[in-house]
């Protein structure tokens, strides 16, 4: 049952085209994902290029045939009947499932390869991974989230992804804006919001609808978005986006935010409505929001000291992984070498080492879930190498490989944690799926003992 006043002020709002509107809730939903730019094969294709467009706008998948989402690069929509979550493609990080509307946001933001962006409002990870996709390993992407568990499930997400340079952080808005003043160039407000454009996805969503609840989130919105201004660059781009109809939180928002800062001016593109009786999605608002000015002569790419423990040198038991386990190149590949906005640095928390972008700024004190790619942990006189590095990994960067087709049952008794024979010299050995990563895999004595993680063992 929808609110009645809800349903009121909608009818207010839409005149003539409520009846298409209200259509749409006895109607199913649209379901999407978005194919994978980072995940690269044995060839050096990505899973976008491998099952990405064809000719009319299609993919061809491992599980079935997609429809693209004209407003989102690799976006495509796909059938309830084909699971994508239940196929082990899904483990290997080829594609993150993302309600259609939802991709409109990141879009709008326009970043690119050696940008510094901010996710201020990241779980699950939807428009993180987006954003990640466009940096192409480039830059710095730092997403947070204020909620421990649902900062949890994007550590997770990112790390599914293959993601190199994103850092994972559990804090308040306010005290990022305290710590990181006019570092980005590009941020992302996906507000939290009373969801009214989730209804029909989300059945909770409606039951706690109040305008009491609306007014609540506006006021909240209004606070974030204050901190996120003060993390931005002059001459940068921050684009606010909800998944709620009430204007109250989305122009209403916006004209707020613009009289309390004389700084900002809405860009060309202004702001946009998805409608779910318009277009094949959910109820969607973004705004793209512009900062006047430009970067002051002299101001320092990132900010003094860096993070705690960080330094250029490489420790010894990780050398003598990569000079047993992986290619020459592959070193040079994880630091980005010969790119300077896109090179690294080690940092270690304990014995957990991890490659952290050179934009990194210094988070010391704050919350922090994920200083970068965790590599691995050092042990004594030896390193094991974590799952994230094999997931972020393509076949090319390892000496060992054993590749499986989707269509042996072996990939599904890996996932599930079982050991399987096999050949070879004994060592490290990269397990993959169809050319793409999947876990490691440690071969001794014709057995190849299973490293895919127990909590993620299906």
């Amino acid at each position: 049952m929808l609110p009645e006043a809800f349903l009121k002020r909608m009818e207010g709002m839409l005149g003539e085209e409520y009846e298409a509107f209200l259509k749409t809730f006895e109607e199913d939903r649209y379901q999407a994902l978005r194919l994978n730019g980072l995940k690269r094969n044995e060839n050096g294709k990505s899973a976008a290029e491998v099952y990405g467009a064809r000719e009319g706008g299609t993919a061809v998948t491992c599980f079935g045939s997609l429809t693209a989402v004209p407003w989102a690069e690799n976006g495509y929509y796909y059938e309830p009947a084909d699971r994508p979550g239940k196929h082990p493609c899904h483990e290997a990080g080829l594609y993150y499932i993302q309600e259609p509307s939802a991709m409109l946001p990141a879009e709008l933001l326009a970043a690119g390869p050696g940008d510094r962006v901010l996710d201020l409002c990241a779980a699950p990870g939807g428009k993180s991974t987006q954003l990640a996709a466009k940096l192409k390993g480039r830059g710095l992407l730092l997403c947070n989230e204020i909620h421990p568990g649902r900062a949890k499930i994007l550590s997770e997400n990112i790390e599914r992804m293959g993601i190199r340079n994103a850092c994972v952080t559990n804090e308040t808005p306010e005290r990022l804006a305290e710590r990181l003043p006019g570092y980005f160039n590009r941020i992302l407000v996906d507000a939290p919001c009373s969801g009214e454009g989730m209804f029909r996805k989300n059945e909770a969503a409606c039951q706690e609808w109040s305008p009491e609840n609306v007014r609540l989130c506006a006021e909240r919105q209004d606070e974030i978005l204050d901190c996120a201004a003060g993390m931005l660059q002059p001459g940068g781009r921050l684009v606010y986006s909800t998944c709620t109809f009430s204007r109250e939180e989305n122009e209403g928002s916006i004209e707020r935010f613009l009289a309390r800062h004389g700084a900002f001016r809405l860009a060309s593109e202004g702001m946009r409505r998805l409608w779910p009786h318009k277009v094949k999605g959910e109820g969607h608002f973004a705004a793209i929001l512009e900062k006047e000015g430009s970067v002051p002569e002299g101001w320092r790419d990132s900010l003094p000291g860096g993070g705690k423990g960080a330094s250029g040198k490489e420790p010894g038991e990780f050398t003598a992984f990569c000079e047993e386990n992986l290619s020459e190149a592959c070193a040079q590949g994880l630091r980005g070498q010969g790119e300077p906005q896109g090179s690294f640095r080690y940092l270690c928390f304990g014995d957990n080492l991890y490659l952290v972008p050179d934009a990194m700024p210094e988070l010391a004190g704050l919350k922090v879930l994920r200083p970068g790619l965790h590599l691995g942990v050092l042990k004594k006189n030896r390193f094991e190498p974590s799952h994230a590095l094999a997931l972020a990994l393509s076949p090319m960067e390892v000496l060992h490989v054993r590749n499986l087709s989707r269509e042996n049952p072996a990939v599904m008794a890996y996932l599930g944690g079982q050991t399987f024979q096999a050949e070879g010299e004994k060592g490290w050995y990269l397990i993959c799926m169809d050319g793409f990563s999947l876990g490691w895999g440690k071969l001794a004595g014709g057995i190849m003992k299973n490293h895919y993680p127990r909590g993620l063992r299906i």
